[in-house]
Parts: C-alpha cells; structure tokens; sequence
C-alpha cells in the first residue's frame, strides 16, 4: 500500500499517475494488466486524498492507526509533499502569502510551466510553515525540521522562504533576475547567522525572523569612513597598496574606491529603514555589482578586492567600529560572492 502514492504529488491525474508506472515497467515486474493497473492507481490516489490532510501536520502521520506507513516511507511521503519547484518559489519569493498572490496562480503556473495544483499544494506549504514557525522561539531552521519533520536541506529552503517573507525583500524586479531561488536561500541563510536577533541571543522572540535593530541602529556609525575624507583617504591607500600588482583590473578598482565605499557604507547606514531593507539586493546589484560587472572584474577579482577592503578598516587609526563592521562586511562579502556571476 502506498508504494507508489508519492508520485501522486507531482501527477496531477490518474492518468498521468498510470503513464509514469507503464514507463517505469511496472506491468512486466507485476504481471499485470493495464485494466489492473488503472484501478490499483485510483485507490492509491483515494487513499493519498484522505492522508493529506495529515501531512499538513506530518508529527500527525506517525501516530495515525489507519494507514499502514513504515517510517521511511512516511519520511519519504513528507519530504516529497514539501518540495518545491525551483522556478515556482522564484516567482513568489519575498511576497506576501496572501489571497491577492494566490490569485496570481495561473499566470505563474503559465510562466514556470508548473501545474495549476502543484502551485496551490507548494503556494499553501510556504503559507503553512510561516504561519506554525512566525512566532516560535528558538533556531528557524530547528523549528521547521521539529513541526515539519523535513531534512535540513528542505528545513533551510523553507527558512529562507519564511525569511524573504516576513522581510519583503524585492526579488522581482528585473536587474535581480539573473538570481537563482539558490543564491537568495544562501544570502537569508548569511544573514540569519548573522543579522537577526538570534544571531546574538537564542532565546528571544522571532529570533531568526527578525533583522537586529539594535545591530542596525548601529551601522549608521560606518558612514565616519566615507564623511572623515582623511580616513576615506587613508583606506583607499592602504587598499591600493595591498592590491597593487595583483590583478589586471588595479587601475579600475583604483579609480572606483570611492564611488565603490560609498555605495557599501551608505547600504549599511540606510538599513534602519524598512523600505531599504526590501531593497537590500537591488542595491547590492546596483551600487557594487553592476559596477564592477560592467569594470569586467572577476570573481577572483572580487574576492580579492573584499578581502584587502574588509581587512584594511582594522589598520585605519581612528576608526573603532571594527565589530559592527567585521559582522556588516562579513555577510556583505558572502552575499556579493554567492550573487556575483561574472
């Protein structure tokens, strides 16, 4: 029983359920007919009908008497109802799960290619998990494993799914398209880590939700490097000296030092704002990578040139926020190095 009810999660019909068994040479291993089959399927999908609601809660699965699951193939059932397309959740990423993106549906399910059901069954799991885990104390990515008994590699997708949502990052807009569901579940990852509250203290409310507010209060204190012209004098030297006959795009990132601290110190000091927050990605696109794309770096390049930059803020003499900045640049150089596809 429910040897093969988990395709029934990406076959939106019965048929389409029986043609994947025919490929797969089910008639040959069991010896029987295609009528046999058929109806072998349809109870399978009867009996998947009236276990889903279970797996909306999957701890539920476990201790139900009524269908005969062994435990790994209930793992196996759960992973595969909380899977997800790639190309689905990059089209909702970041949006509210409200009524007015479910709306929006067909026209993704017509884009991605996905089916109609497929996107209401994964559109309504993001809205499941954010609703169980938005208000849970403790790691994001423990509770989800916890409620949803998923992998660690699914409970850190749906943590960067709830992650974007709470935080209404713009992911959508066309200069950011180029990035993979991917690149922004490495970033909120990064930034999880790091910039909420739970980063600093375990046992606060949405803890991992949360960016630091205190953290980004703090930030505002960086813009003494490119206000002080002396100090923004001073870093661009001791950059410069550190790069110099290393890279063939010296002269470039010699030229740029200053529209390129600019646009990283001024990304810091605006995060206090919401609005700026959403647009944290754009601007990382625009005011750093754009640039630097368009000055044919590399990302050997850009690595390079993060590291004596990040590094050399130790050496400047009056500058004393090395604390906030090693937590600000440590997640920036992650996030630029995962979102720089030169």
């Amino acid at each position: 029983m429910l040897l093969h009810v988990t395709m029934i999660v990406f076959c939106p019909t019965v048929n389409d359920a029986v043609k994947v068994r025919m490929e797969g040479g089910v008639l040959d291993e069991c010896e029987a007919s295609a009528d046999v089959l058929l109806s072998d399927t349809m109870d399978q999908y009867r009996t998947f009908q009236m276990c889903e609601r279970l797996l909306h809660s999957p701890a539920k699965l476990a201790n139900q008497l009524l269908f005969q699951i062994p435990p790994h193939r209930q793992t196996v059932l759960i992973e595969r109802y909380y899977a997800f397309d790639d190309a689905f959740v990059r089209e909702v990423l970041g949006k509210k799960l409200s009524k007015g993106t479910k709306k929006d549906l067909d026209d993704i399910s017509a884009k991605t290619g996905v089916t109609l059901k497929s996107c209401r069954r994964q559109f309504d799991n993001f809205k499941r998990v954010f609703k169980v885990v938005e208000e849970l104390k403790g790691p994001l990515v423990e509770n989800i494993r916890q409620h949803f008994l998923l992998s660690d590699k699914l409970a850190r997708d749906y943590a960067a799914i709830v992650f974007f949502t709470n935080n209404r990052f713009e992911t959508g807009k066309r200069k950011l398209q180029y990035l993979t569901f991917q690149d922004f579940a490495f970033c909120a990852g990064q930034l999880i880590n790091n910039w909420t509250v739970g980063a600093v203290d375990n046992m606060v409310e949405d803890m991992d939700v949360d960016l630091d507010k205190e953290f980004l209060q703090e930030l505002k204190e960086l813009k003494i490097l490119i206000t002080d012209k002396d100090l923004l004098d001073q870093h661009k030297s001791l950059v410069c000296t550190a790069l110099r006959g290393k890279t063939k795009a010296f002269n470039e990132m010699e030229a740029n030092f200053k529209n390129l601290s600019r646009g990283l110190v001024n990304i810091a000091a605006k995060l206090t704002n919401t609005k700026d927050v959403r647009d944290f990605f754009i601007d990382l696109v625009e005011k750093f990578i754009e640039p630097c794309r368009s000055d044919r770096w590399t990302a050997a390049d850009m690595k390079l040139y993060l590291t004596h930059y990040t590094n050399s803020a130790h050496i400047l003499d009056t500058f004393k926020h090395q604390v906030v900045w090693d937590r600000y640049m440590g997640v920036i150089k992650s996030c630029i190095f995962k979102m720089y596809h030169d």
